[in-house]
């Protein structure tokens, strides 16, 4: 269910959104969000957020930025430790709950 969101929100990058005026009042935009909360979190919770800020994003709000906030449970393993480049990094939020935020030095589209 996951991959159909994405590939729905994907598609609607490429070909919808470039025929529409820039309106989104927030950074990342809401379809990045989007793809970041489906990326990170349950569908369910991805869902909710991502129609939460969908809602946001009007004249009523002031907008500005608003990472993605996550549950994450990291396990440490020294097993196979290989050098890879992130694709996001995790910024302590709370108790168990990270900001997420994209690497831009990352040249490969999440």
């Amino acid at each position: 269910m996951k991959k159909i969101c994405l590939k729905v929100i994907k598609f609607y990058q490429l070909f919808i959104s470039p025929l529409l005026p820039k309106s989104c009042r927030y950074y990342p935009t809401c379809s990045e969000y989007a793809i970041w909360q489906f990326k990170n979190n349950t569908f369910l919770k991805a869902f909710a957020f991502s129609f939460l800020r969908i809602l946001r994003c009007n004249k009523l709000f002031n907008g500005g930025i608003d990472y993605p906030i996550v549950s994450k449970n990291f396990i440490i393993s020294y097993k196979n430790s290989q050098i890879f480049a992130p694709v996001f990094w995790f910024i302590p939020y709370k108790d168990g709950k990270f900001y997420v935020i994209k690497d831009l030095k990352r040249k490969q589209q999440c």
